[in-house]
């Protein structure tokens, strides 16, 4: 269990979070970790000044992928899910946004084949890099 409250980060997460406060965007993080679980990982990390939200999915008695997991962005932002932009890890968490009506981008560290579930995701790459280039692209 203490493993689970003290995950490191992938070394380009920090500068992408900076360019991306820096750049203007308003982030959130939403995972089926409890709160507590995030705040610790989030300590230990030291991202935690990033994110304006930090949301478990605890707090709508779920987990992803259910839609109701993924109202929890829009409900907090207040924001239309079109103005979002989901980025995920897992290709499953892709699709359950993609399907839940997110624009959304995978972090496809692995590298892995695209989940067979009725959607792709608007952008994907290897790492974060990938996400600001995305984001760079006019339009």
């Amino acid at each position: 269990m203490k493993a689970h409250l003290e995950m490191s980060v992938w070394p380009d997460v920090a500068p992408v979070l900076d360019w991306l406060k820096k750049s203007g965007y308003r982030l959130a993080l939403l995972s089926n970790f409890t709160q507590e679980m995030l705040a610790a990982n989030l300590r230990h990390s030291g991202i935690a000044y990033a994110f304006e939200q930090v949301l478990s999915t605890d707090q709508a008695k779920t987990y992803k992928p259910d839609p109701r997991a993924y109202q929890l962005g829009m409900d907090k932002l207040e924001l239309k899910a079109e103005e979002i932009l989901f980025a995920a890890y897992a290709g499953w968490d892709a699709a359950g946004a993609k399907l839940f009506g997110y624009p959304t981008f995978w972090v496809n560290r692995a590298l892995s084949p695209a989940e067979e579930l009725g959607t792709l995701p608007d952008g994907s790459a290897g790492d974060l890099a990938g996400l600001v280039q995305f984001l760079s692209k006019p339009g």
